[in-house]
């Protein structure tokens, strides 16, 4: 329960951290559109907060952690890192299709719709989100 009420501290404390920090200073302050560029990360803050006390409130289970899980989230984050630079010298659209296939894999999804929802999907309505209605660029 201890580990519980530790990682949901850690969401407290990263969901404040973006939303106090890191957003206003990565974020442009505009005052045009109907939807502002912090708009669904500060959104998303909010929630991390408030889900992370529901979490330290409330821990339901027990939690371990074994070597296996720890060097699944060790390929996870390193396999992040190179589609972050990869991203960064090709471009979402080339970039993010392959990298959710792969993460995909990684986990064992096997069914087809999910596997074109993720693949196909989900890059797209990002993209669309991101560049026609908060009028921003994508790597």
């Amino acid at each position: 329960m201890l580990l519980n009420r530790l990682s949901g501290a850690f969401v407290v404390t990263l969901g404040l951290l973006l939303y106090f920090m890191i957003i206003p200073a990565h974020t442009e302050i505009v005052d045009y559109g109907w939807m502002r560029p912090q708009t669904i990360p500060n959104a998303c803050a909010i929630l991390f907060v408030f889900l992370g006390i529901v979490q330290i409130l409330l821990p339901t289970g027990t939690t371990s952690v074994g070597f296996s899980e720890l060097f699944r989230v060790s390929l996870f984050v390193i396999a992040t890192m190179a589609a972050l630079w990869t991203m960064a010298r090709f471009g979402f659209l080339a970039i993010t299709p392959v990298f959710v296939g792969a993460l995909m894999l990684f986990v064992e999804e096997r069914r087809i719709g999910w596997l074109l929802g993720g693949v196909v999907v989900l890059p797209l309505i990002i993209w669309l989100t991101v560049v026609l209605l908060l009028d921003r660029t994508l790597p």
